[in-house]
């Protein structure tokens, strides 16, 4: 069928003849269609293929190629459905495939970005975390929230939204660690400070933050004055493993992912030096069921010394740090939910960010919804996961006998007003 075709066009088709459940129709710049799997199957999916270099790109480099394809406009979804593609290759094995044979070129470029980012170096660490999160604050401001929070939210309802979604995911934490007034956290990865901000207000918490990123620690500083709390929380621009001082809570949100392999035992031994005797942490990351741990082309263009764990490697390493893990909850679903929020937004106000500034030019547009679809379509059908990991520095158990978690944040507001607890709630882990 594709005999006379070229091999980089011959070499694509042969992936999508994996596709068995789905529809798949492709149109390649000469104006032939081809058709993949079952046509009568539901959201069927059509790819348009503008730039014929798009197969001899894919034939090198794999799915860093597919990516960089895309960017240049070389090939796109009929109805700009990039997440359902995506979820159709997940669930078609299409990238299994893919990544058995890599290429010579692909082995070569993917082990030079890795050795000009690795984050064991501290340098690289804070040029890793600039590349992503020092964009520019206006930048983000046009897809997050009021809360400006960068993670995973945890959707209580559907009608949730985005804000609402990201405060139940910080009640969610500090219900989890037990968080009494007084006590002191330190958050690793604070981001532009709103769970620092939520425990203060809501939990009479004092806190430090640290972060790497310049932008992040401006903004966040200006919200902690602007709320009155410069009394009780700081933010530092330090890397964890320069911090000292010790604090009755730990937690780290969306910021492990940055660590690397080679760090993964320090990271922990600084968690556990950074606790009390019998203090409580909490670890918020995403983890990967796959061998491949970031993928060439987020790695390359959006996370530059990514690593994602997988869920045995933490378990393992909390033990060796000799904290004990308490509790595990994977929210899966609830961040394929956040990210597709945050596309929504990203599109809305698409012409507002690209206005900011030339940097945000056409083919960064496309870099960056290619970015959220493609998570989104990983947390949905691939191999991403988001843990919560609770543990407790020591081998002794002081957590009670916890039950439930996530009160309505509603009620948790209700009683913070009223200063009474929530009725019914049950006993916050940690207490």
């Amino acid at each position: 069928m594709f005999k006379n075709l070229p091999s980089g066009e011959r070499y694509l088709y042969g992936l999508f003849s994996l596709i068995e459940n789905g529809s798949l129709t492709v149109t390649n710049p000469n104006g032939q269609v081809f058709e993949f799997g079952n046509s009568a199957a539901p959201n069927p999916i059509k790819l348009n293929i503008r730039n014929p270099k798009t197969y001899d790109r894919v034939l090198s480099f794999g799915s860093l190629g597919f990516g960089e394809a895309y960017m240049e406009g070389w090939w796109d979804e009929e109805n700009n459905d990039v997440v359902g593609l995506l979820e159709l290759f997940h669930r078609e094995k299409v990238y299994e495939k893919a990544r058995e044979k890599p290429s010579l070129a692909l082995i070569v470029k993917v082990l030079a970005q890795r050795l000009s980012t690795v984050p064991t170096n501290l340098k690289n660490s804070r040029k890793n975390v600039q590349h992503h999160y020092d964009l520019g604050n206006d930048f983000y401001q046009y897809f997050l929230d009021s809360t400006w929070t960068y993670s995973c939210g945890y959707q209580q309802h559907p009608s949730d939204s985005l804000e609402t979604m990201q405060l139940q995911k910080y009640e969610l934490i500090c219900q989890k660690l037990g968080l009494k007034p007084g006590e002191s956290l330190v958050d690793v990865g604070c981001g532009w400070g709103g769970m620092l901000i939520y425990a203060a207000e809501h939990y009479g918490i004092t806190g430090t933050g640290i972060t790497l990123s310049i932008e992040q620690a401006k903004l966040a500083q200006q919200r902690i004055a602007e709320k009155g709390l410069g009394d009780r929380i700081k933010i530092e621009i330090t890397d964890y493993r320069e911090l000292t001082g010790k604090f009755d809570k730990f937690v780290s949100v969306g910021m492990f992912e940055h660590v690397g392999k080679g760090s993964f035992t320090t990271f922990m031994e600084k968690a556990r030096d950074f606790l009390k005797p019998d203090g409580i942490g909490l670890l918020h990351t995403i983890a990967t069921e796959s061998d491949e741990r970031n993928g060439p082309w987020v790695e390359k263009y959006i996370f530059p010394g990514g690593y994602l764990p997988k869920l045995y490697e933490l378990t393992t390493e909390l033990s060796q740090a000799n904290l004990m893990v308490a509790h595990c909850e994977n929210l899966k679903p609830h961040y394929a939910e956040t990210l597709h929020r945050w596309t929504d937004n990203f599109l809305k106000n698409k012409d507002e960010i690209s206005a900011l500034s030339d940097v945000y030019d056409e083919r960064f547009m496309r870099m960056w919804y290619l970015y959220l679809q493609s998570c989104e379509a990983s947390f949905n059908t691939g191999s991403l996961q988001v843990y919560q990991l609770l543990f407790i520095n020591g081998r002794e158990w002081n957590l009670g006998r916890p039950t439930s978690f996530g009160t309505p944040l509603k009620a948790h507001r209700a009683a913070s007003t009223n200063g009474t607890s929530p009725e019914k709630q049950p006993e916050p882990i940690g207490s």
